[in-house]
């Protein structure tokens, strides 16, 4: 048997996909950054993952597309926050565009002016190790140099299009 070169043309089209994919239920973060320029940069995402306990990495991806690529793309470094089931309100703001998203927020000053929000289930503060170009996202891999956490936190859930504030389980 041989094994094919490339994968098949899709049988499904992009939105069945994007229903596909929203069936597996994730917690939310919001990834924090300063540009070079001293703007605070952030946005909502919930494609953020494990890679290496030794070294201690963790992935993410953002759309090439996104208004804060060049300033994460280029930066030193950037914070992930998993956010807690009190910050939906937050999660909301930070996946609006055209708005003041750090308006009254509370954050401390991370590694490399990172900020670390105040409040968050778990924070991991990234050295901007690695990046890759995968169809329409760039996979970002951060070294993490310093997390913290909330010991029993409850997270913020999103499934299926919607963030979950309580767990049916």
């Amino acid at each position: 048997m041989t094994t094919p070169r490339r994968a098949k043309p899709p049988t499904f089209s992009p939105d069945e996909f994007r229903e596909a994919l929203g069936m597996f239920a994730t917690g939310v973060t919001i990834v924090t950054a300063r540009s070079a320029d001293g703007t605070l940069v952030g946005l909502t995402a919930n494609s953020f993952n494990s890679v290496s306990l030794a070294p201690p990495l963790v992935l993410w991806s953002l759309a090439r597309a996104a208004g804060s690529m060049p300033a994460l793309s280029t930066g030193s470094h950037y914070a992930i926050n998993i956010l807690a089931a009190n910050q939906k309100a937050l999660a909301e703001r930070f996946a609006t565009k055209n708005i003041d998203r750090w308006a009254d927020v509370a954050f401390t000053e991370g590694l490399g002016g990172a900020p670390v929000l105040a409040g968050a289930a778990a924070s991991f503060e990234c050295f901007n190790r690695s990046r890759y170009d995968e169809g329409d996202h760039v996979i970002f891999v951060g070294e993490v140099e310093r997390c913290t956490h909330n010991a029993g936190a409850s997270p913020l859930l999103f499934h299926g299009g919607r963030f979950y504030t309580e767990h049916p389980l």
